[in-house]
């Protein structure tokens, strides 16, 4: 499951940055502002995914996706990337279970 989950993470940062530099263009958000938030929402994706095999790094991971969808607020474009990624991150999660507990009843 943590294989699945940090691969959404990891694709969601690089997304968001991609993001980032389209919307310096296409908003009228200050260009810092973008940065500041796109840049944090990029790294902190890619530091969750680094975060998972400790506890509550799934947590973690949950919280940064309404994080992500709340980044709408600034750059309108990101409710509908947050709530994409956030699908796919519990998505993963529904998954990753569903095949651990698969191999849990084979196994047993």
């Amino acid at each position: 499951m943590r294989g699945i989950a940090a691969a959404v993470l990891v694709f969601e940062g690089m997304v968001i940055f991609f993001a980032t530099l389209v919307a310096l263009d296409l908003s009228d958000v200050d260009d810092a502002t973008l940065w500041w938030v796109g840049g944090a929402a990029s790294v902190a994706c890619v530091l969750a995914a680094g975060l998972l095999g400790r506890r509550g790094g799934y947590q973690v991971g949950s919280a940064l996706q309404v994080l992500v969808v709340a980044a709408g607020l600034v750059v309108p474009v990101m409710f509908f990337l947050g709530g994409v990624f956030a699908a796919l991150w519990f998505f993963a999660l529904y998954l990753g279970r569903r095949v651990e507990r698969l191999r849990s009843e084979s196994a047993g």
